[in-house]
């Protein structure tokens, strides 16, 4: 049986399905197993061999939602956000509202570390019902807030859990997902992320309009909204496993074999003996927990460069991305007069070219490859912005023009985004997964996320648009640089084995 190459840098039913998450005598069998210290397997192959079958469709549906409550948390916060300094909502001043929406971001980076390091050593399974459960328990709370304290607490609460499912699903999702599809899965479930931001923007119109709904409870009911969508997703994770990678590097290699072999049992095609057999193999020395100063050791001893790149890629995304949408709407409306009820309109246009870019190029970035792919999208999506940001200067656009001009930009940016999760959760080894995911994350948005709403609405506030077009034009700059990193240093690891795109911490040579 070939090992594994690592230099290179049938459908199931519901009922069957919820006996993949414990294998009888799973728990004895885990002591025994821990006794072992190398474990030989071919799990990583056999996950990659899999056909796709409603398995996967589960995977995706109950894990990849967690950006779809993104985008409908931040919509939301903002569509509300107008109620909420009115007497009928908290009578917050603009300064609390802000203080919440950065209580929500620090909630976010702390959930993804806090999370993300928990994940690594807990299994990912765990993680993301508790994850799960910090954003119903934040998100319903908020729908009962009485003061700005509350609010704001609550809102804290809200983005550790997102910020911990970044972490812990983006592992799972990985580590199932076979090899061949896991390029253009991610990038479609990190862009649902706008079918939730539509979904808010749909509801903010319904639910904040004083004809239908009195105003003191429709801004209630919007944050219901996410606990509803967030308590159903709970029950559909019920059937999703551990991740068998995470179980066979834990020591617990026949429990991974089980619940792959249950899968396989499910699926459309099954391997023969002699093709089981011909599949490679690795070999892992188990460990309970990877230590921090090895995890150091890993992103920037034996990786600088794939750091370099992850930084890179995450950190630009974040500006680019925070700087237009925390202050599309008062481009709209201080420059072309739009009325503010309109917003949501223009919100609904940009969340389709965002969802439609990652859905349409998905599947170049298994088949042109990863570098190609990643560098067209930061370095096309960057020109773009330059030349819309160009025509708004000299005013040359209609409001209507502006959006379908960020249409334009954000269908190649959102791929592009998407990508740079794609990139820092499958080319850092698995022991240290969900923690690299966590700190890409924290540092891109705390070095592109954070400053980036202040300056482009400083940039706004001095009502000269060659000022706006300058914050503009960084952004530009920033996600070409990073496209060019990328070209430089990325790594094509299009339908390869986790494994073989980053060799494992616990890998041991024959």
């Amino acid at each position: 049986m070939p090992p594994l190459d690592l230099n290179d840098s049938g459908d199931p039913a519901p009922r069957s399905l919820g006996r993949l998450h414990e294998p009888v005598g799973s728990e004895p069998r885990r002591r025994a197993e821990a006794q072992a210290t190398l474990v030989e397997t071919n799990v990583p192959a056999r996950l990659d061999a899999l056909p796709w079958s409603r398995f996967h469709s589960l995977v995706v549906v109950a894990l990849g939602v967690t950006w779809i409550l993104d985008g409908l948390e931040v919509t939301l916060a903002g569509a509300v956000a107008g109620v909420l300094t009115q007497s009928v909502g908290l009578g917050l001043t603009a300064s609390e509202v802000g203080l919440a929406g950065a209580a929500y971001l620090c909630g976010a980076v702390l959930g993804a570390l806090a999370f993300g390091w928990m994940t690594d050593r807990l299994g990912r399974r765990k993680l993301f019902f508790i994850t799960l459960a910090v954003y119903l328990a934040g998100t319903a709370a908020t729908g009962v807030a009485w003061s700005g304290g509350s609010y704001t607490l609550f809102r804290f609460i809200v983005g550790c859990g997102i910020g911990g499912e970044y972490a812990a699903v983006n592992s799972a999702i990985q580590e199932l997902i076979p090899a061949r599809l896991r390029g253009w899965t991610d990038l479609v479930i990190n862009g649902s992320f706008w079918l939730g931001a539509a979904v808010g923007a749909g509801a903010s119109i319904f639910l904040l309009n004083p004809a239908v709904i009195q105003p003191w409870l429709g801004w209630r009911l919007a944050f219901m909204i996410g606990a509803a969508l967030g308590l159903l997703i709970l029950l559909l994770r019920r059937w999703i496993p551990e991740s068998p990678r995470w179980l066979m590097l834990h020591g617990h290699a026949s429990e991974a074999e089980e619940i792959v072999g249950q899968i396989e049992s499910q699926s459309s095609r099954r391997l023969s003996p002699e093709e089981l057999d011909r599949l490679p193999r690795i070999k892992l020395r188990n460990r309970g927990f990877t230590p921090l100063t090895e995890i150091y050791r890993a992103m920037f001893r034996l990786y600088p460069r794939r750091t370099m790149v992850g930084l890179a890629l995450m950190a630009s995304q974040a500006f680019l991305y925070n700087s237009v949408f925390f202050t599309y709407a008062l481009v709209l409306t201080d420059f072309y007069g739009l009325d503010a009820t309109q917003l949501g309109w223009h919100l609904l246009a940009l969340a389709a070219g965002n969802f439609l870019g990652p859905l349409l190029l998905g599947r170049l970035f298994d088949t042109l490859g990863r570098r190609i792919m990643i560098t067209a999208t930061y370095v096309i999506s960057g020109l773009l912005l330059l030349g819309v940001g160009y025509l708004f200067q000299k005013g040359l656009l209609t409001a209507e023009q502006q959006t379908i001009g960020w249409m334009a930009v954000f269908f190649f940016a959102s791929a592009a985004a998407s990508s740079a999760y794609l990139t820092v959760s499958e080319t850092f080894p698995l022991e240290i997964r969900a923690m690299a995911i966590a700190v890409f994350y924290a540092l891109g948005t705390l070095l592109g996320g954070a400053v980036s709403p202040w300056l482009l609405g400083t940039l706004i506030g001095t009502g000269n648009r060659a000022r706006v077009f300058e914050g503009y034009a960084l952004g530009a700059g920033l996600m070409i640089a990073a496209g060019l990193i990328e070209w430089a240093w990325g790594i094509a690891a299009e339908r390869k084995a986790l494994e073989a795109v980053c060799r494992p911490l616990g890998a041991v040579d024959d």
